[in-house]
């Protein structure tokens, strides 16, 4: 989504590890800018600044000006940044133009809204499968976010990315089919369900033991006949 937030950025005309300590140490960070089919050029822009878009509720989605020493404002994304293990603070960003004519694809997170009847009236349980789908559209129609009604969903009943509203240039690049949520049975009535099945395939098993069994028995018979007549012979 783009957004009117304009970042100033210094252009860094030396690199490397000491030019880099430098730059932090005047409370920005280093970071490149590039794509577009332009030259990169490094840059050094306030940490905070960015930290502030990417934590934002269209995060990496957000398309801002970046204005380099006074220059015409140019759209940019963040595209890659570096994290301190430790302190946690940003140590670097990568920062790719865009062409606001050409279409992008991105990743939209999907919130669901209302509670389902399936939970209301047949004791289902909501499970939420997939939070996020992917889409392709020019960088203007780029959404916030989507928002799936779901109050009318019933046990055993979803809705999937394919029931997503799109709009303007957006086309879905997830599979249709992926399950956004869906209403299912408690665990608790599947083990249930289960149980009685579970209970019938030990005495379907026992049963060929009994056969075995009688074989054997069967198969004495003879065995003792012949011990039989071999003492009326030593008779």
């Amino acid at each position: 989504m783009r957004k009117d937030i304009t970042v100033a950025a210094d252009i860094r005309e030396t690199r490397g590890k000491n030019e880099a300590h430098r730059t932090r140490r005047a409370g920005k960070i280093p970071a490149v800018v590039y794509g577009a089919h332009q030259d990169p050029i490094s840059v050094a822009v306030n940490p905070r600044e960015i930290l502030r878009i990417v934590a934002s509720e269209t995060g990496y989605n957000t398309i801002f000006n970046l204005q380099v020493n006074g220059s015409q404002p140019s759209p940019v994304m963040v595209v890659d940044q570096q994290i301190d293990p430790v302190r946690g603070t940003l140590l670097h960003a990568d920062f790719k133009r865009i062409d606001l004519s050409k279409r992008l694809r991105v990743t939209i997170p999907v919130l669901t809204q209302g509670e389902p009847k399936g939970v209301k009236q047949q004791g289902g349980v909501l499970d939420i499968v997939t939070r996020a789908v992917e889409i392709e559209c020019l960088p203007d129609d780029i959404p916030e976010k989507f928002v799936m009604d779901i109050s009318e969903l019933m046990m055993g009943q979803s809705r999937r990315a394919g029931d997503i509203p799109l709009s303007g240039t957006m086309k879905l690049m997830s599979a249709p089919d992926t399950v956004i949520a869906h209403v299912v049975a408690p665990r608790g009535a599947e083990e249930a369900a289960a149980a009685p099945e579970a209970a019938a395939t030990p005495a379907a098993a026992a049963e060929p033991e009994v056969v075995k069994k009688g074989k054997k028995e069967e198969g004495a018979a003879p065995a003792e006949k012949g011990k039989a007549e071999d003492k009326g012979k030593k008779k």
